[in-house]
């Protein structure tokens, strides 16, 4: 495993999580584990979720006070891809713009590889 992690989060993704955890009644220690499951209507995908508990096979990515968890193995799945966070009219949500993706569904959190 590289030292450089190959996912990256973009600023508004850091500063929708440093939000998110500062709402929290106990945000110490709080990070966004980002997953990628089987399932979903593509063949995978993506879960975040708050977690207090770093994984020994944990890559820890961080940026502007934000810290996001990923597993080695959903790492694999997330090789250059980065987690962002879009406010539009129709919602506000976390995504996934991954270039090993050949298809992604409608909402943007299940995909397939090619």
């Amino acid at each position: 495993m590289s030292e450089t992690p190959t996912f990256t989060m973009s600023a508004s993704a850091a500063a929708r999580i440093v939000e998110i955890i500062s709402a929290q009644p106990e945000p110490e220690g709080l990070a966004l584990r980002v997953a990628v499951l089987a399932g979903g209507c593509n063949g995978f995908q993506y879960q975040f979720k708050l977690d207090r508990t770093k994984n020994d096979d944990d890559v820890v990515i961080e940026r502007n006070g934000a810290t996001v968890y990923v597993d080695e193995t959903s790492l694999d799945l997330l090789e250059g891809a980065e987690l962002e966070f879009v406010d539009k009219l129709m919602g506000a949500h976390f995504t996934v713009t991954n270039p090993n993706a050949a298809s992604a569904c409608g909402c943007g959190t299940s995909f397939s590889l090619a």
